[in-house]
């Protein structure tokens, strides 16, 4: 079960010109902001990678402007768990529980969660958070994740799995939030 204590978010480049040719990608980018604000009032960490920013550009300014206090490690590798900079980031939070949200599903979405079940990580792709060109490879990229021994789950059920309770500032928060 996931609980703010043991979970950690990761995006998985959220970027320019690519993230406009995503299949459904007004609802992935809604779901991927509910992710990343669930995550802050949370309190949980959250590890934010690029593929190749001088290439593909930065992430888009609607997450980019949710993560103020913090850089992207940037990478070259499809897996974000290829990159030393982001192995080193992730062993520092002490979390069990891998949550992966980003694009694209069947590229280095699958691959970093492939990746982080193969370094004993619990792996939860946010189903409704990631996203590829095309609904086949999104599909294929969910079922490959799921092969390798990663989870799937939604924005929604992540966000009240954590919050465990009905109650509280927290809890009115991530209402506003889904709603």
């Amino acid at each position: 079960m996931l609980t703010t204590e043991n979970s950690a978010l990761i995006l998985v480049d959220v970027q320019g010109k690519l993230a406009q040719t995503m299949h459904n990608k007004q609802r992935f980018f809604d779901n991927i902001i509910r992710l990343v604000k669930g995550a802050q009032i949370l309190e949980l960490p959250i590890l934010w990678a690029e593929q190749n920013p001088a290439g593909l550009g930065p992430t888009i300014p609607e997450i980019a402007e949710l993560l103020p206090n913090q850089n992207p490690l940037s990478k070259l590798s499809f897996s974000c768990c290829g990159t030393e900079a982001f192995i080193k980031e992730l062993e520092t939070l002490n979390r069990q529980n891998m949550l992966v949200a980003g694009i694209e599903a069947h590229v280095c979405v699958y691959q970093t969660a492939a990746d982080l079940v193969d370094l004993n990580y619990d792996v939860q792709v946010v189903a409704d958070a990631v996203a590829s060109r095309t609904a086949e490879n999104k599909q294929i990229g969910l079922e490959r994740s799921k092969a390798a021994g990663a989870g799937l789950t939604s924005t929604e059920t992540v966000l009240f799995e954590l919050l465990k309770i009905a109650k509280g500032n927290k809890f009115k928060e991530i209402i506003k939030i889904v709603k």
